[in-house]
């Protein structure tokens, strides 16, 4: 009698074991996957750019900047001004004396 509590503990444990291994597994794809496509989401920092300086009196001045802030932060808002809400990261960055960086 003894014998089969011990077989069916076990069984019992190795299918939790599988279980959690299994588990495991499936967070792993989940991650490798969730980096795959931040990866796939990267902004085309020169034509965002472009987009954003077209009505810029310095437009290398205003590219050059951009682009720092796009690498950085990947992303750009949208428009040529303003909506700095969408991207927090562009809108946070400033130069050296304090002024802000991104254009």
């Amino acid at each position: 009698m003894s014998l089969s509590k011990v077989l069916a503990c076990l069984l019992l444990s190795l299918l939790v074991l599988h279980q959690l291994v299994e588990a495991a597994d499936a967070t792993q794809e989940e991650s490798s996957e969730s980096v795959e496509s931040s990866a796939a989401k990267k902004v085309d920092c020169g034509a965002a750019c472009a987009a954003r300086c077209q009505l810029a009196s310095r437009q290398k001045i205003c590219k050059r900047a951009c682009g720092t802030c796009c690498t950085r932060c990947n992303c750009v808002p949208p428009g040529t001004a303003g909506n700095r809400d969408v991207c927090p990261c562009y809108a946070s960055m400033t130069t050296h004396g304090g002024r802000l960086k991104c254009p």
